[in-house]
């Protein structure tokens, strides 16, 4: 099956040169001329990877891949126009997987290149976390495509990448009770700035989601003044 490459550009004339090249390497192609509509296309049709423009009218790049990391874990590389370290570090920090400057003579050879590479790696920790899927009870869950089932059902509402590395902490280690800021340490990382609360709100939101499909679901239980278990029982 051919893989599909987004291309998110308000270049016309360098949307048109990336997809007739990836069309003659066999790729099939989505363009998107702004991030809005970028948004759009790619939540309901998932490409394989995605090249994002950083600078674009109505919503940059950085702003569409901060939203895509909510939805999904797909390859992103960016285009940048210059050499800018603060771009790059920001993106990085945001979840893109490389870059490639259109300045200082861009060559879609090396960018094509450096598509494959970003693909066969998202095929192989594919494969890697195919064994890693989480079933416990009537819990699945997939870290690949941050899928989640409940009793053989899809959430309708699927969970942020937050809440899912939340539910994923919980849920391998049934039982045993895990403290707010460890909550913390895991969804947020580097962000020390994040109140006990905010891991409350994001149970509550969790807790809805999964009530969408089972009313009784009462797997997440809060230990006052501890935090929260995944219910063994």
């Amino acid at each position: 099956m051919n893989q599909t490459i987004a291309l998110i550009d308000d270049d016309r004339n360098i949307l048109t040169s990336i997809s007739i090249a990836l069309e003659k390497e066999g790729f099939k192609v989505q363009t998107y001329l702004d991030g809005e509509s970028a948004l759009i296309g790619l939540t309901r049709t998932p490409p394989d990877l995605a090249v994002i423009d950083i600078k674009m009218p109505k919503m940059d790049g950085e702003e569409l891949l901060k939203k895509l990391r909510k939805k999904t874990s797909m390859p992103v590389i960016f285009l940048t126009s210059k050499d800018d370290e603060v771009d790059e570090l920001l993106g990085l920090k945001l979840g893109a997987n490389d870059f490639v400057k259109k300045s200082g003579g861009f060559s879609i050879k090396v960018l094509i290149e450096r598509i494959r590479v970003q693909l066969r790696k998202n095929e192989s920790n594919n494969i890697e976390e195919t064994k890693n899927i989480i079933s416990h009870g009537k819990l699945k869950l997939d870290p690949s495509q941050l899928e989640c089932e409940w009793n053989g059902k899809q959430l309708p509402d699927k969970l942020t990448t937050t809440e899912f590395l939340i539910v994923k902490e919980l849920a391998k280690r049934p039982g045993i009770i895990k403290e707010r800021s460890q909550l913390m340490d895991i969804a947020y990382r580097e962000d020390t700035d994040i109140e006990d609360r905010t891991i409350d709100s994001h149970v509550k939101r969790i807790r809805k989601k999964f009530k969408k499909v089972d009313n009784n679901f009462s797997a997440i239980e809060t230990r006052y003044g501890s935090g929260y278990r995944w219910n063994i029982n």
